[in-house]
């Protein structure tokens, strides 16, 4: 109990009530509906089949299926109004895998959810160092968005298909002796599937949470910034300033280039000439006398 106290203490919930925890609890909430509402499911209808002979009618056919709706292992039997023998029908198609695909984004998507708000609840300050956590959690949140709007077209289209191979008018059809006129054929109990259409409501709902909750990890990714050329990293360490670059000390001394004083210009040339004169570098104009010698 000392732990579990000390980790609700340092706990930032907070974050639960704004938009980026908010919405989180809101995957995790609805990941449990869409993923219980279908692999939780079984139905049952049942059919009549009244012979001409009375004594071999059947009036109360079952058939009963469940998820992940492999129809075709599902079978019942139906009298073939021929000296009270039955034979033994299949439903017809495999639906599993939709089905299946639906239910294992549901779950992921759940335990990822979960997981994000432990996160954001107990180290919020490693998720948002640097933003690496944030840019992680922005890719995880669009693959997801993109799996649930694939899972839920998928799985619509999956239980359009089972509505259609569980209605008892088609399945009526497969019973040999309802071909014949004499024989009295008819669908008692359809199956109740509106579990099964609110699975799937919960799944584009969860498309619609998850594409909008792309806008605010993205806001924590610093991607905007970084494109607007003004990102700075949040955690990222400035360079100490230094010492001698303030107060004149990183200034350029004009002396820097002179060692041990005074630095004569070997560049010049000079010496003596043959009249005995010293001749410097630079060239020297000839003093004119009026009187040359």
């Amino acid at each position: 109990m000392d732990v579990v106290n000390q980790l609700v203490a340092q706990g930032q919930f907070t974050i639960i009530k704004q938009p980026l925890g908010f919405i989180k609890a809101l995957q995790w909430i609805f990941a449990i509906f869409a993923f219980s509402t279908c692999g939780s499911y079984s139905g049952m209808f049942k059919m009549s089949v009244e012979c001409n002979n009375r004594s071999e009618s059947d009036l109360g056919i079952e058939v009963e299926f469940e998820y992940p709706f492999r129809l075709h292992q599902v079978y019942f039997d139906a009298p073939t109004c021929k000296g009270g023998e039955k034979e033994r029908l299949f439903l017809i198609g495999d639906y599993s895998s939709s089905a299946e695909f639906f239910v294992t984004i549901a779950v992921f998507s759940f335990l990822y959810s979960m997981a994000a708000l432990s996160v954001y609840c107990f180290i919020l300050e490693k998720y948002r160092e640097n933003n690496k956590g944030a840019q992680i959690d922005f890719v995880v949140t669009a693959v997801f968005a993109f799996m649930w709007l694939v899972s839920s077209c998928a799985w619509a289209k999956g239980l359009s298909d089972v509505k259609t191979a569980t209605d008892p008018e088609k399945v009526i059809n497969l019973i040999a002796a309802c071909d014949e006129k004499e024989n009295r054929c008819r669908e008692v109990y359809d199956p109740k599937v509106s579990g099964l259409n609110t699975s799937v409501a919960f799944g584009f709902i969860n498309v619609i949470l998850w594409i909008g909750n792309l806008w605010f990890v993205f806001k924590e990714t610093g991607w905007k910034a970084a494109f607007a050329g003004t990102y700075v990293p949040s955690q990222e360490k400035q360079p100490a300033p230094d010492s001698f670059g303030q107060g004149g000390y990183g200034q350029q001394d004009p002396y820097a280039g002179s060692q041990g004083g005074y630095q004569p210009d070997y560049g010049q040339q000079g010496g003596y000439n043959e009249d005995g004169g010293y001749s410097q570098g630079y060239e020297q104009q000839p003093t004119s006398y009026s009187n040359q010698m």
